[in-house]
């Protein structure tokens, strides 16, 4: 990548993140939109979370990943420590693996 493009992507990050805070008085939006913005961004995260966890390149990941990420997913939903949430989740993926689990 030549270092034109990389200043111009560089440049548009930093536009974009300066627009928020210069704009946010300036633009209102409806409650509805609020809304479904917030919806947007769960929606976009849990597929986010289904494609890694499910698929490695172009195939089924096997069963041992998702597991984990169901257990780190419980752990966190029950307010557990980020630390004990990756251990859960990583344990509970390598003792699938290490049972033969793919």
């Amino acid at each position: 990548m030549s270092l034109a493009a990389i200043l111009v992507l560089a440049a548009g990050t930093y536009a974009f993140r300066v627009a928020g805070p210069l704009l946010r008085d300036r633009l209102t939006l409806p409650d509805r939109v609020k809304e479904l913005m917030a919806t947007a961004a769960t929606v976009l995260l849990v597929a986010l979370v289904a494609t890694s966890s499910l698929t490695s390149g172009r195939e089924f990941a096997g069963w041992a990943l998702p597991a984990g990420v169901l257990v780190g997913g419980l752990a966190a939903w029950r307010k557990a420590p980020f630390v004990v949430v990756v251990l859960l989740a990583g344990a509970t993926t390598a003792g699938l693996r290490l049972a033969g689990v793919s």
